[in-house]
């Protein structure tokens, strides 16, 4: 037998790309390739892009540079390029980097099979379609191998909002639901793999309407339906659009027991006018009111939002009622970025806020942001949670696991609580963490 082929992936971006690089190694699993931990060690490179940030292009075709010397040293490397920038920019990715063999968007990456037999053949692949077939269904079946006690299962993808300053409707396309049974499928092997915890996900993953077996269904019936799964004990979901979020939905955070007391739900701005300006499709106004209908169903729910700031136009007024919003509605955690334009949206067009008020407004709204997070983390001292160890701590004898709230936590406790819940009453809160001290040893087995 011929050794295996060695294959290092390097994930940017959101949780659907985390999701995305596993199936694209089981993909290349069935062409003998074996991941590793070193771009040094690979016979393959293969970087999973993100579109969201900043400038995204231009730190890809700088990682692909720092790749230059493993290429002259070994020849046979092969380099490829996916996700939302491999789609955004296709062919300009090989003319400005001749050195990359493989360039492939998010929707068709189940054709990477073929496309890697095609560059081991001396050959270019590019695949940017978006091809009316699921790609899910052409993944080959890899072996399972035992894993961790969280995972991600893609649920949705794609977006209909076209939010003017987002790129995803263009890169990730319109907005598609995998069918129940795939789902539900997927999910009891990801249990019998030993995962506790499935985070579902989606670029509007409350828009999920799945073909189910008697009809259409949307994310809270299939959420209902996951919590019926033995050995899965915690459902989580992101990204979410407060337009999406149905009164069933709603009611699946009092009412399903498995479903986490943790929701993101970005609003983006405060300011109706910019609101309107980014085509959000809701105002300040009914955002909040619709905070208070889930926390009414939910009162312990941990809210996790974004914000954009610095949005073409916004003055400081505009930005004050951000600030208002955020301290009317409280938030345990949240992502704040100055404003910056993605090619081809709408926004771009627009002129810019001055760079120096955005990043004194950016400062502002973080400090606010993290006094909320501190407090919502001080308030957890005292408290008994449920913890879901994960993997060893820092410390000898030290485990790190997540609470229903997400937050991050650390106790000493045996090695053989990994992968199990566990009863832990929080005893100080640290800067991004809490400690806690061990109660029961196992409240699920």
């Amino acid at each position: 037998m011929s050794a295996p082929k060695k294959l290092f992936v390097k994930t940017y971006g959101c949780q659907m790309n985390v999701y995305d690089s596993e199936r694209m190694a089981e993909a290349l699993g069935s062409e003998g390739y074996e991941q590793v931990a070193t771009a040094e060690e690979a016979d393959m490179i293969l970087l999973n892009t993100c579109h969201i940030r900043e400038k995204a292009a231009e730190k890809v075709y700088s990682e692909l540079g720092r790749f230059r010397p493993l290429r002259e040293a070994k020849p046979d490397l092969k380099i490829g390029v996916a996700g939302c920038v491999a789609q955004a920019e296709g062919e300009e990715i090989m003319r400005r980097q001749p050195m990359v063999d493989l360039v492939v968007g998010p929707q068709t990456y189940h054709r990477l099979p073929a496309m890697a037999r095609a560059v081991e053949a001396g050959e270019k692949a590019l695949d940017t379609d978006f091809p009316e077939e699921d790609k899910f269904l052409h993944l080959p079946k890899a072996r399972k191998p035992r894993r961790g006690p969280t995972a991600f299962l893609t649920v949705q993808e794609g977006c209909d909002k076209f939010c003017a300053f987002c790129v995803v409707p263009y890169t990730r396309g319109a907005e598609v639901s995998r069918p129940v049974e795939r789902l539900l499928t997927e999910a009891r092997e990801l249990v019998d793999r030993g995962v506790r915890e499935i985070t579902l996900l989606g670029q509007n993953v409350n828009a999920y309407h799945g073909q189910g077996p008697d009809g259409e269904w949307g994310l809270a019936r299939l959420i209902r339906a996951m919590a019926e799964i033995d050995g899965l004990d915690r459902i989580r979901f992101t990204t979410s659009h407060p337009n999406d979020m149905e009164d069933d939905l709603i009611a699946a955070h009092g009412d399903c027991a498995k479903l986490m007391p943790y929701l993101h739900l970005p609003v983006q701005s405060g300011s109706d006018r910019v609101l309107k300006a980014m085509n959000r499709k809701h105002n300040a106004a009914e955002y909040v009111a619709l905070i208070a209908r889930i926390r009414v169903a939910r009162p312990d729910l941990l809210l996790s939002g974004d914000f954009i700031v610095g949005f073409p136009g916004e003055t400081e007024e505009e930005f004050q009622a951000t600030l208002d919003l955020v301290e009317a509605v409280g938030y345990g955690q949240a992502y704040s970025f100055k404003y910056s334009a993605r090619p081809g949206t709408p926004a771009a067009e627009k002129p810019p806020v001055p760079d120096e008020v955005a990043s004194e407004r950016l400062q502002r709204l973080q400090a606010l942001l993290g006094r909320q997070q501190r407090a919502a983390q001080d308030a957890m001292v005292g408290r008994e949670v449920r913890v879901l160890f994960e993997k060893p701590g820092r410390e000898a004898g030290q485990l790190i696991g997540k609470s229903d709230y997400l937050h991050a936590v650390h106790a000493d406790a045996p090695a053989d609580l990994i992968g199990q819940i566990a009863n832990v009453r929080i005893v100080e809160s640290r800067a991004n963490s809490l400690k806690g001290e061990l109660v029961t040893q196992s409240v699920s087995a």
